[in-house]
């Protein structure tokens, strides 16, 4: 008897002390890179000269990387990798900070990138660390994996549920595992929970309205909507692959940020605005309200696609948010849905056609807009997903028949 009860005491007590440490760690990182990323943004727009600087800034991120980085620099493949074949060494722990140390630099000094890869990174990171103190098996090791993507998605956007989600089905959509699900979810929601305690940090979007009554012709708009956003998805991994093929052309590695940093300062310089740059998180906000020029998705893959393939850090999901919003923005005079709708649906649906997961930025989407909402962006997710092809923005993920079981 006391035997029974102990095998299930010890792993309880077990994973409590890893959700928790999980959970303070990941939430509080969070709370610190939001802060910074706020202050970097504010200086730049500040003190627009700074991207002059952008070229210097990348040669210093990659020689960095090449130096010391060693497994670091494949990134968010690194955790994908890690699941599937768990390895003794696992993630080095130099990963967190350099990924969250060059993000700010990226960002401080104009790059087109977002936040998402590094939250992932960091969040990843400092979960598989507890597999040298903490003795694991190899289906918990991942779970584990999970935990710390989980915590670091939820806390960096304020989207729990979609986190928790997200970190099961970026992983092996079509094999997900229930098993551990509960740690992963207590998590995600705990670490959110944290980094709500050091303020509102998480950008709040405008309300989209009233609801549209269900109908033929909206299904008939949706699958319309999903579709082009799902071609949008093509377009920004195929322009990701070309730059980076482009850019790999380039013998010297150091060079490839600084002839990208030089494209990038052309094309603002051209277009006379920054708004292209950084997360553009005012542009996204704008892209619920009024209408904005129909070439501002265009730009945004451009930008985002010489800045990530030339060797800076961030991640995509934020400009996606922005391309698929603005997309949405632009789709608004020719589909006969609420501006705000199509703006919301474009947000999430461009994003789960270039990482593999609907369902969790359907529940993201609901978290952030609203549940009502909940099968209009179901609708246009799924068609995205399924119009976007089996190949995803994340070269190591797998992808097979959706199954659950």
């Amino acid at each position: 008897m006391i035997k029974s009860v102990s095998r299930f005491i010890c792993p309880l007590f077990k994973w409590l002390f890893l959700i928790m440490a999980i959970s303070g760690l990941v939430g509080s990182l969070s709370a610190i890179f939001l802060y910074a990323l706020q202050d970097v943004t504010l200086f730049r727009d500040t003190h627009i000269g700074v991207i002059y600087m952008l070229p210097f800034a990348g040669m210093l991120i990659v020689w960095w990387y090449q130096r010391y980085g060693g497994n670091a620099q494949k990134g968010n493949n690194l955790l994908l990798e890690e699941y599937y074949y768990p390895t003794p060494s696992g993630v080095p722990l130099k990963m967190a900070p350099m990924v969250i140390l060059t993000t700010l630099i990226t960002h401080l000094f104009g790059g087109s990138a977002g936040r998402e890869g590094t939250a992932v990174q960091y969040g990843g990171t400092v979960a598989v660390q507890f597999n040298k103190f903490v003795p694991l098996g190899k289906q918990e090791k991942r779970i584990l994996l999970l935990c710390g993507i989980a915590a670091g998605f939820a806390s960096l956007f304020g989207t729990p549920l979609a986190g928790a989600i997200f970190a099961i089905e970026v992983v092996q959509l079509g094999k997900i595992r229930w098993r551990g699900v509960s740690a992963i979810l207590a998590t995600s929601l705990l670490s959110n929970w944290i980094c709500g305690l050091y303020g509102d940090l998480h950008t709040h979007y405008p309300p989209i309205g009233e609801v549209p009554n269900w109908s033929f012709s909206i299904v008939a708009y949706l699958f319309l909507a999903g579709i082009l956003f799902g071609l949008t998805s093509i377009l920004f991994r195929y322009t990701g692959d070309v730059c980076s093929i482009g850019f790999q052309k380039i013998k010297q590695p150091l060079l490839r940020p600084f002839i990208g940093g030089i494209l990038v300062i052309l094309a603002v310089y051209l277009l006379q605005t920054t708004k292209h740059i950084g997360l553009g998180i005012p542009t996204i906000i704008d892209a619920f309200q009024q209408p904005l020029p129909p070439t501002d998705f265009l730009i945004k893959i451009g930008l985002t696609a010489l800045t990530l393939s030339a060797g800076f850090k961030g991640g995509e999901v934020t400009p996606l948010f922005f391309i698929g919003a603005t997309l949405g923005n632009a789709l608004a005079p020719f589909i006969p849905l609420p501006l705000a709708l199509l703006a919301a649906t474009g947000f999430v649906s461009v994003f789960a056609g270039c990482t593999k997961t609907p369902l969790a930025c359907t529940v993201m989407a609901m978290e952030l807009f609203g549940w009502q909402y909940g099968v209009f962006f179901l609708t246009t997710c799924l068609i995205s997903f399924v119009i976007s092809g089996k190949k995803g923005i994340y070269s190591s993920q797998r992808m097979k028949n959706f199954k659950l079981f």
